[in-house]
């Protein structure tokens, strides 16, 4: 009787950890070159500044977390990712972004959930700086 219960139980937990509330966030190829010396680009210029970039699968956020140091996130939602509103826009205060859906928000340094239902972190690319150019890849 106590295996039975034992496994009842175990059963009860696996069932629980489905992932249908905490979608993951298609692959994309992304190769991209940004070249922070571009007006285009004057907001990342300084440490706290950001940009919205095309690519990955809803953008890409661009946050210049020190003067050497990017952090580069597909704006796409780990809550729910294929709603069709799953976006991250950063907030007012420069250091968090949230979900236009869910209100989900996540910390721009280093990507992890600040205020849930999402429960896993935005999805970051990879990148590399020598000075003037930002490689963003994947």
């Amino acid at each position: 009787m106590k295996y039975l219960i034992y496994i009842s139980l175990v059963l009860c937990v696996i069932a629980g950890c489905k992932k249908d509330s905490q979608d993951n966030v298609p692959n994309t190829a992304i190769d991209v070159y940004l070249y922070t010396n571009n007006p285009s680009f004057i907001n990342v210029s300084t440490v706290g500044g950001w940009v919205y970039i095309t690519g990955g699968v809803r953008g890409i956020l661009v946050f210049r977390k020190s003067t050497t140091e990017f952090m580069t996130y597909d704006r796409n939602c780990t809550y729910h990712s294929s709603d069709a509103c799953a976006t991250v826009v950063v907030d007012a205060n420069n250091i968090t972004a949230t979900d236009t859906c869910c209100h989900s928000s996540f910390s721009l340094y280093d990507g992890s959930v600040y205020h849930g239902p999402a429960a896993a972190p935005l999805k970051a690319y990879g990148n590399t700086f020598d000075g003037n150019v930002l490689h963003i890849y994947n």
